[in-house]
């Protein structure tokens, strides 16, 4: 099998969520805007509030927290997943982001997203007029690396 079939073969066999319930993502993107309230962004002025919809529809939120050592600062999208693994949540549906002007996650939180399935609803806030973008992951991180992708042993 070439590696052209064999990335298709993966994306194509990845499972379709549902789109959540209007009030689900209404519920998500508020909380996603009330974990903005709580961002530590000293440095940057950037302040970020994220949250995910779990399957059973419990929402976890979480923000970003700088650090004056840049590389240390994680995202708001970054805590919330690890909030939700660190509470024994693996199973998301979705993820919205709240921010000046609706920023899309950065590359990083794609792939972290991603470690939980590509299939998962990307909602953008921007908190000034209140716009709102979805996309799929699949479409914001097109052949992103998986389990797959290391060899066994």
């Amino acid at each position: 099998m070439s590696l052209i079939s064999a990335r298709t073969s993966k994306v194509m066999a990845s499972s379709e969520l549902e789109a959540p319930a209007v009030e689900d993502v209404n519920r998500l993107v508020q909380a996603a805007i009330l974990a903005r309230d709580h961002a530590y962004a000293p440095h940057s002025h950037f302040y970020v509030g994220a949250a995910v919809l779990l399957h059973d529809g419990r929402i976890i939120g979480g923000c970003n927290v700088e650090n004056a050592s840049y590389s240390l600062t994680q995202c708001a999208e970054r805590v919330a997943v690890t909030t939700s693994v660190a509470s024994g949540y693996r199973s998301f549906r979705a993820v919205a982001i709240a921010s000046v002007g609706g920023a899309m996650p950065c590359g990083a939180c794609r792939q972290v997203l991603a470690e939980f399935g590509m299939d998962l609803y990307v909602y953008t806030i921007d908190v000034i007029d209140g716009e709102q973008q979805v996309r799929r992951l699949s479409e914001l991180l097109p052949d992103a690396f998986s389990t797959s992708d290391i060899p066994s042993s």
